[in-house]
């Protein structure tokens, strides 16, 4: 009589013990898809900050801190999702939540201070970054730095801003033209022509400090193009600028012919510079 009993007990201890491991394997599935579900998150976490398109990174990133509202790489997210947007006023609001979040790095409060920057909240901005140990030394915090110093016309600590950003980046082009363009506001013609240059030397495409470059040249009456790699239509452009600065220095006879020779380089019709020649044109007529 014992047996049929025993094996009732055996029975039903592997039918409990079954059960605790097909409960236990269902834990661990739940487990790894919630693991899975965070991985596949972060990656598209991470094509929503490279090649979405802005706004609907916004929406997502929206949409993922009310689900998550205590992870702080997801209010990263937005914050960044906000600037590509060029939404700045927004953009503050939610740099503000990162940098309150307790997790918050100095890196974070660098982003805040560039998007009060982008804002127009200059003060504010600077206020941020005298908010961060002197120790954190990066390219962005110099560059941002540098910038405000300038806002401010402190000359000196701006050139010294800007030659310390440029020695913590292997990219300085961006950071020489900012320079070259400070230097080209305060007058210092060449010394803005030699940064120009410098900027296009490390990056022949940008064509903003090929703009400045001109406009440093024009404003020492060189009304030639340096030598530079341009397209036909950059060639076009820049050849209109230096026809604008050439007559603002009072040299119209030579601005007429820069902005002949930009409407003939220019592959299309050059609807600016026609304008432009044809209004000097009636002007000088009149």
């Amino acid at each position: 009589m014992r047996h049929p009993i025993f094996l009732s007990i055996c029975a039903a201890g592997v039918f409990a013990v079954a059960g605790c491991e097909q409960k236990q394997s269902s834990e661990d599935v739940q487990r790894a898809f919630q693991d899975l579900n965070v991985v596949d998150g972060s990656g598209l976490n991470d094509v929503m900050l490279t090649v979405a398109d802005p706004n609907e990174a916004v929406t997502y990133f929206q949409r993922t801190v009310q689900e998550s509202p205590d992870r702080i790489d997801v209010r990263r997210g937005l914050a960044q999702s906000l600037i590509r947007a060029k939404r700045h006023t927004e953009a503050v609001s939610a740099w503000k939540s990162v940098v309150d979040h307790k997790d918050a790095t100095d890196d974070d409060r660098v982003d805040f201070a560039d998007a009060l920057i982008r804002n127009s909240e200059w003060d504010r901005a600077d206020e941020v970054l005298d908010g961060i140990p002197p120790t954190f030394e990066t390219f962005k915090r110099y560059r941002l730095e540098a910038m405000i110093a300038d806002s401010n016309q402190e000359w000196k600590k701006a050139d010294s801003f800007y030659e310390t950003a440029i020695g913590l980046t292997t990219r300085p082009a961006s950071v020489m033209n900012n320079w070259g363009y400070s230097k080209l506001t305060r007058g210092d013609f060449a010394a803005a022509e030699r940064l120009f240059s410098d900027a296009i030397r490390q990056d022949d495409k940008l064509f903003t400090a090929k703009n400045n470059l001109v406009l440093a040249r024009g404003a020492q009456k060189k009304y030639s193009l340096p030598v530079m790699q341009t397209t036909q239509v950059e060639r076009a452009q820049l050849l209109y600028t230096l026809g604008l600065s050439a007559i603002k220095q009072g040299d119209t006879n030579i601005g007429k012919g820069l902005l002949r020779d930009a409407i003939e380089t220019h592959p299309q019709h050059f609807e600016a510079a026609v304008r432009s020649l044809r209004a000097l044109e009636n002007n000088v007529s009149n």
